[in-house]
């Protein structure tokens, strides 16, 4: 497994009223970040907040194009973007334990925190149709041009890695400064990934590490 020290191009925040970040994801244009009670959306070019919906945000978010998916205690919701209503519930697969949340290829990828898994689901009826383990406690996941990343937070120590999407075995890791929690992660199809910033109300871009980096 190689190993790169985590390039941090920005913090964002902190954000006033939020104690912390639990989800984070990216519409196209806008970072979309969980907060407890609300979901959040900032201009990642200047930071100004945009929006705010009152929805309970309890962990992993995802978008699909069009709607939201958020994680709300054991539960995964679809939600309008823009007017906040919830359009369809499923049950989350880690019944409570869960954390990270994505979408690709049709479906959504939620990270098991404590259990150390992502499992793949069905996001109309919530079936798990397969899972992939991983050897540290799991917090965002996010796909980018056919590669699955996911963030760890653990012993104060946190990572992005990138994972085979078959295997699980770790092909880089992108090592976060001690005490910088990765607490929710979401790609924005380039060469940055917004972080959830753990216990601090913040969200990090990171820079995305090409093959390059991870050959050496």
């Amino acid at each position: 497994m190689k190993k790169i020290a985590a390039d941090i191009l920005r913090e964002y925040g902190p954000f006033p009223g939020v104690d912390g970040v639990n989800g984070v994801s990216f519409d196209g244009r806008r970072v979309w970040f969980a907060s407890g009670d609300t979901l959040s959306a900032f201009d990642p070019d200047n930071g100004e907040t945009l929006r705010t919906l009152d929805v309970a945000s309890d962990a992993g978010t995802a978008f699909d194009g069009t709607y939201l998916y958020q994680i709300a205690e054991a539960v995964i919701r679809k939600i309008d973007p823009e007017t906040g209503d919830i359009l369809h519930t499923i049950p989350a697969p880690g019944n409570g334990g869960d954390s990270g949340l994505a979408w690709a290829e049709g479906t959504l990828w939620v990270g098991e925190h404590r259990s150390c898994r992502i499992h793949q689901v069905d996001p109309e009826t919530g079936a798990v149709l397969r899972s992939i383990e991983s050897d540290r406690f799991v917090t965002g996941v996010t796909w980018v041009d056919g590669e699955l990343w996911h963030g760890t937070w653990q012993d104060n120590e946190s990572d992005i890695r990138r994972i085979d999407p078959q295997t699980g075995e770790v092909l880089l890791s992108v090592e976060m400064p001690s005490g910088d929690g990765v607490s929710g992660l979401e790609s924005d199809g380039g060469d940055r990934f917004f972080c959830g910033g753990g216990d601090r109300a913040v969200v990090r871009a990171v820079r995305r590490p090409r093959t390059a980096d991870a050959e050496g």
